[in-house]
């Protein structure tokens, strides 16, 4: 009885170490291309591109089933420097996927609000906070100005609010851009 289960436990430590060394050796590394084009984009994850957020947009756009034009958030400048980074032509910022908003943000009357949480679950970012039947409240700084937060609203009481620009902001633009 105590030699099985010291056979079992060798063969168990022997599996267990070439299992880990094969995890090792064979480590799938990501494609360091869509890390470069994630860092480009602006981390909205708002889906205007039409993809669920910003790393299946540069998944796709390492793979050119994406055009460099597909990013609102991004303004022209992103769209601009994804060409040039994919080394393809530039194209104009396509109007169909929505305006650049970066310029922007939202916030909530709170006289207004119900607490419904729809604004919640439809933001990409999680800039609210509040919960049900309490007052809702929006995290400026989180805040990506995607306005999905906006149409599911059933009492109107999101409004936008414009940045001002500042040296911090403006700063911020010029990197990303």
């Amino acid at each position: 009885m105590i030699a099985s289960i010291s056979i079992f436990s060798l063969l168990a430590l022997a599996l267990g170490l070439v299992l880990g060394y094969a995890a090792i050796k064979f480590k799938v590394k990501g494609n360091p291309l869509v890390d470069q084009i994630d860092a480009i984009l602006p981390q909205t994850q708002c889906g205007q591109c039409d993809f669920p957020g910003c790393k299946p947009y540069a998944e796709a756009l390492a793979k050119g089933e994406a055009e460099v034009n597909q990013c609102p958030p991004g303004g022209q400048e992103g769209a601009d420097a994804l060409a040039e980074l994919l080394g393809v032509e530039t194209l104009l910022l396509n109007e169909a996927h929505g305006e650049n908003t970066t310029d922007h943000v939202v916030f909530v009357d709170e006289k207004l609000c119900i607490g419904c949480t729809l604004c919640i679950q439809a933001c990409p970012v999680d800039a609210f906070v509040g919960a049900s039947k309490v007052m809702t409240t929006v995290i400026e700084e989180e805040c990506t100005g995607c306005d999905l937060c906006i149409p599911v609203c059933p009492v109107d009481c999101i409004y936008v609010k414009e940045i001002q620009p500042t040296l911090t902001t403006f700063v911020g633009n010029m990197a990303h851009a």
